[in-house]
This record gives C-alpha cells, structure tokens and sequence, in this order.
C-alpha cells in the first residue's frame, strides 16, 4: 500500500506544487479582486484545494493521454503511467476520484459557479488531446489554467462581470509564455516523434513570442487590477512581477534545456508577486 501512495503521489507530480502554484495565485487574485480584499476563509480554502486537486487530476488524465508520446520524451519517460508502474485505468480511477471531490468543494459555493464547473472540466479533459490537432496547445491549456478567475468571480458576486474576462485573457498569454518556456525544453524529442507544441510553431521566434506574451500579460493584468489611487503595494507587486520576466529573458535567449526549464519552474514567484500586491494593496 506504501508503495502504491508513493506511485500516485508522483502520478499527480505531488513533489512538484510549481504546477498548482501556477494556477493558485491568478486565481486567488480574482478572489480577492471580485471580494474587494480578504473573500472569507471557506472560499480560500475551497479555491486552493480545488485548485490542487483538479491539477493533479489533469496530471492523472494527461498521463494517460500522452503516455505513448511520452516514453520518447527524456523528461517524462519515467512517468509512472508510461513505464507501466502504474496502469490507464488505474490512473484514470485516481484522477476521477480527486476530479470528484473537486466537485463536492464547488458544491458548498452557488449554482452559478457549479454550472461554470463543468466547462472548466470539459476544457481540462480536451487539452491532453490538443496537441495532435492544435498548432498551439499551450492556448487551450492557458484557457483551462485561466478558469479559475471566473469561477472565483461567480463564488463571490454569483455571477462574472467583463473584469474577470478580460483577467482570464490576460492569464491566457501568461500560461502562453511559460508553458512555451516548457515546450523549449523538449522541442527535438517533440520534432522527432511528431508532437505539436507552441515552440515548434513559433520556430525561431520563440524567444521574442515568449517575451511579448508576458509583456501582454503583465499590461492587461496592471491594468485590470490597478486600484484608485494605485498603492505602493500593488506598484511594487507589478515590479516584482516585470523583474522576474526580465531575469526569465536572460534564461531563455540561448535556449538551453537549463535555462528554459529553469525559467519555466520559477514562474510561479511571477504571479506570486502580483498577487502579494493586489492582497497587500
């Protein structure tokens, strides 16, 4: 039994919260933003343990999806799933069953959140297959890591004002640009065995996209969530923010595996750092 727990604990990357934090912090943006300031501690923890279950169950999913892809890939062939430690219908059970207590959380909020659930889960069980069809997959994954913004709008006011889409857009370019940082990582094994991804697409302008995402990004969320007057808070949130992209330019313009991996992983100090100025603020 030990030794299943340790399995499922790498299945759903439990060593790695990088991937949770990413989509923990826009989200409790929102719930701060929509609540204008602290939102409760019922809607923080049903956020945050929502958030961390639906990651993990879209690991168990994608897992299984790409397993076949992934046994060329260098980083992720030792996943559990693809050296068959653990098998697709097993892993299928475990990501349904924390997809399920996702649900029960979302059920103590409202109805309008309830409904906007299920498209948040229609879009995270299609990413894993948009990498055979989409040029760009790293778009419809920034549409399932944006949704926690406006379901964190309709938990607080019960429904989702133009803000809170215009946030999701924003989050959009900023999934956008780590998740192409993430793509640089394995652009040859994905050249060779066929896969589509955001770096391939982009080709050699992958560094300037990447750049010009975050700078989309960091403008519309600066826009979207500056208080009046702004706040020596917030304005040092913003530059945290814009900092760490500069520093992250400076790790991916050659490229390396390193540097993109790197880049990609810190990413979360990123949101961190606006989120710390919009609460403080």
């Amino acid at each position: 039994m030990r030794g299943k727990i340790d399995l499922y604990l790498q299945l759903i990357r439990w060593d790695r919260p990088a991937g949770w934090l990413l989509l923990l912090w826009p989200t409790l943006s929102a719930l701060w933003l929509a609540a204008g300031g602290f939102p409760g501690w019922h809607l923080v923890a049903v956020f945050t343990l929502g958030t961390i279950l639906m990651r993990s169950a879209g690991c168990c999913i994608n897992d299984v999806a790409d397993q076949d892809f992934d046994r060329h890939v260098k980083r992720t062939a030792q996943r559990p799933v693809t050296r068959g430690a653990v098998s697709s219908r097993e892993a299928l059970v475990v990501g349904a069953v924390l997809a399920l207590a996702a649900f029960l959380l979302v059920l103590t909020t409202n109805t309008v959140t309830v409904g906007w659930s299920f498209a948040a889960l229609a879009v995270t069980l299609a990413y894993p297959y948009a990498k055979r069809f989409v040029s760009m997959p790293q778009a419809v994954l920034g549409v399932a890591f944006s949704f926690g913004i406006p379901m964190a709008f309709a938990a607080v006011q019960a429904e989702i004002p133009a803000l809170a889409w215009v946030m999701l857009v924003g989050n959009l370019f900023w999934v956008l640009a780590y998740d192409t940082e993430y793509a640089m990582v394995d652009r040859d094994d994905d050249l060779r065995i066929g896969m589509k991804t955001s770096a391939i697409t982009l080709g050699t302008w992958d560094v300037s996209a990447v750049l010009s995402f975050y700078l989309l990004f960091l403008v519309i969320w600066s826009w979207a969530t500056m208080p009046v007057p702004p706040t020596m808070a917030w304005m040092l949130g913003v530059v945290a923010a814009t900092a760490q992209v500069v520093w992250h330019a400076t790790l991916i313009r050659t490229r390396s595996r390193e540097g993109c991996f790197k880049a990609f992983r810190a990413n979360h100090w990123v949101g961190f750092a606006l989120f710390a100025g919009l609460g403080l603020g």
